[in-house]
Parts: C-alpha cells; structure tokens; sequence
C-alpha cells in the first residue's frame, strides 16, 4: 500500500467489520486489523475492531457509537456485495446525515482494473456530525484499495467536516487555516452586527 500522504495527528479512527462469520468465530478477521494497521499507517490513532453480524441493527449500533465517540472516520469493512445479507449500505444511510457519492466512486473504481467486480460494491460514504462513514469491501484487496484512495483525501475531507480545510494543502487545518477562518468568521460578525 501506498502511504505518501498522513493524516493530521490527534485524529480517530475505528473499524467496523461486518461479517457473520467473523462475529461467530468462524473464521478469523482479516479485513478489519488490516485496514486499522492501514489506518494506523497513515497517521490515525485507531481504536480497537469492533466486529457485528450482517444485521442493520448491529451495524446501525456500531456506527452510531463511534459517532457519539467523536471518532474522526469510522471504515466498515464487507457487507457491500449483492448477497442478501449484505446491508452494511443500507444501515449506513440510517446513520448518516450527508452522502460524499464521489468518494465511493473514487472507492470503487480504484479496485476495478485488478478486480473486474469491484463494481459490484454498493458502499457508501456519509457524514454524521464531526464524523466521515466510509465503507469498504470485506476483502484484503478492497481494504487496501480503498485506504490507498482514503489517504489522499480523508486528512482535508475530516477538516472541513469539522469546519475548517477549505485551503488547497488538502492535508487539514494548520494554524494559518484557522487563524484565517477565525478572522474571517469574526469580520463577517461584525459586518452583520453579531460582535
């Protein structure tokens, strides 16, 4: 995988694997702590795998407790497929306010030219609050696919979520982006009369 660019340091990540299988002990996960050391690797302090069934409930939970944990980015890995259980899409859109649909074109294509049915993938990307909801396929190759994508882009995408990073380093807020945000926010409330 490729790890050119980091993530601003202090930001949060978790990883949900959504895989019946997993959740039973059928077999061991390999998606989930791989996409966290993936995570990890781009700058992200990662929290420990939460792994669920395929069942928009469980899911549905898991998203919503990393959102009330202000985690930054929260990757769910499998559940994306055709299979009748796969519904880690449709809980996601339970929990998210917002959709970003050219992140997960982004997403997806990016496995295309190795993995003719990467298209197959029905993620999504969704913002909640302070959060970003991405998922992923549950396999390796998706998950290091997709982190490949969301390593130029989450860092600037997390800031401006969290309402700054609108400048072109596309790496996050630095002190000169608030410090312009800040002044500009507070020439604007005095032009309006809110100072």
């Amino acid at each position: 995988m490729s790890r050119a660019a980091r993530v601003p340091s202090g930001l949060r990540a978790r990883v949900v694997t959504v895989s019946d299988r997993a959740y039973t002990g059928g077999y061991a996960d390999r998606s989930g702590p791989l996409a966290a050391e993936a995570l990890g690797l781009i700058g992200f302090a990662v929290d420990e795998v939460v792994v669920v069934p395929d069942e928009a409930e469980a899911i549905v939970t898991a998203l919503e407790a990393a959102v009330d944990a202000d985690v930054h980015l929260v990757v769910t890995t499998g559940g994306t497929g055709l299979a009748p259980r796969d519904v880690t899409p449709e809980a996601t859109r339970q929990v998210v306010d917002r959709e970003v649909p050219g992140l997960a074109d982004a997403l997806r294509a990016a496995g295309r030219e190795k993995v003719p049915t990467a298209v197959l993938s029905r993620g999504i990307v969704g913002v909640r609050g302070g959060t970003l909801v991405v998922n992923l396929p549950g396999s390796t190759g998706g998950v290091s696919d997709g982190v490949n994508v969301l390593a130029g882009v989450v860092g600037h995408a997390v800031a401006q979520i969290r309402g700054g990073g609108h400048g072109h380093d596309h790496g996050g807020m630095d002190d000169r982006d608030r410090d312009r945000d800040r002044d500009r926010d507070r020439d604007r409330d005095r032009g309006s009369g809110k100072a």
